[in-house]
């Protein structure tokens, strides 16, 4: 079937292609009885103009594209929502794509958004750095950074205190008298992950804690399940510390399962505080980050870089908290 366009809309109106271009636009004015020609041929016609077209005349697409590494872990539709809510009240529209996790994914997706005019790109990467980035700068396109703070590039940022955050949860750990540590972490290329696991180091030198233990896997309810089926149970820590939440709740099934008693036996944690860790059994001791607001401010950050007339450098750290519940106890 046959794509109609602007010039068949002016045939079928029995107008200049430039009267059809001022209604849609409405860049300048046109006679009541061309206009009502005009919309009536794009009513029948079924006539819908190319939105990259417009806005390429226009200046801008008002479109914002978001790249994020995993559409199934449940932390990110949270983030996304909180970006969709401030865009709308900007007239933005938002394209959200999959990265999967894999940098040479990540790079076509961001070509697509470049070579679709958008207006700025909101990065959440699979790993540490993806060097296509420093052409989108150079290109002149906005970039903010989300839960991600990328090396050799110097832009905006949005990110918790993933750093306080887990020193405030382990802190309530020694506390609370756990004094052996497993810390099964997230991806090693990812930005998080290393944080949490500077944090983790330096907690664990300064109260001179030598029963630990530290591991990379991934951001997954199967990474913990796995750990969780393979630990020599005769040799439980006290304490088992998520990198996020999926990775506690892994945890806690493959424990479940092999008779181990959370949190008699040993006690789990988590990082994130999605929402389903109030209601896990049992519920989840975890570090809460505003993911909503991680995701309203950003959208807030690119769309203040767009409207600037310079350049503009922000980076934002945002507040975590310690969330106590029943995967952990105070120990004898």
């Amino acid at each position: 079937m046959k794509r109609i366009n602007i010039k068949d809309v002016a045939k079928e109106a029995g107008v200049s292609i430039s009267t059809v271009s001022r209604v849609i636009n409405k860049s300048a004015p046109v006679k009541e009885e061309l206009r009502k020609k005009v919309e009536e041929a794009i009513k029948k016609l079924e006539y819908k103009p190319s939105i990259v077209a417009r806005s390429l005349r226009k200046g801008k697409a008002k479109t914002i594209g978001l790249v994020i590494p995993d559409i199934t872990d449940p932390y990110f539709p949270h983030i996304v929502k909180g970006i969709e809510d401030y865009l709308k009240k900007e007239d933005y529209t938002l394209l959200l794509s999959n990265s999967g996790q894999d940098l040479e994914q990540e790079t076509k997706i961001i070509e697509t958004f470049e070579s679709n005019h958008i207006d700025g790109v909101i990065f959440i990467g699979s790993g540490l750095t993806n060097p296509y980035l420093k052409h989108l700068k150079e290109r002149g396109i906005k970039v903010v950074y989300l839960d991600r703070i990328l090396k050799g590039i110097d832009v905006s940022y949005v990110v918790s205190d993933n750093k306080q955050g887990m020193h405030d949860l382990l802190q309530y750990l020694y506390d609370t008298n756990h004094r052996s540590f497993h810390f099964v972490n997230g991806n090693e290329n990812t930005f998080s992950a290393q944080v949490r696991y500077e944090a983790f180091a330096e907690f664990m030198e300064k109260n001179n804690i030598k029963s630990y233990k530290h591991i990379y896997s991934c951001f997954s309810y199967d990474a913990g399940y796995q750990y969780g089926k393979e630990i020599d149970l005769k040799k439980l820590p006290d304490v088992i510390m998520g990198g996020n939440d999926l990775i506690a709740y892994g945890l806690m099934d493959a424990l479940d399962e092999r008779g181990v008693k959370i949190p008699d036996d040993v006690s789990i944690t988590g990082f994130n505080d999605i929402p389903f860790s109030r209601h896990y059994k049992p519920s989840l001791t975890t570090v809460r980050q505003p993911i909503y607001k991680m995701g309203y401010t950003a959208a807030n950050l690119i769309i203040q870089i767009i409207n600037s007339d310079g350049p503009v450098f922000k980076g934002i750290v945002l507040k975590t908290e310690l969330i106590v519940r029943n995967s952990t106890r105070r120990r004898d």
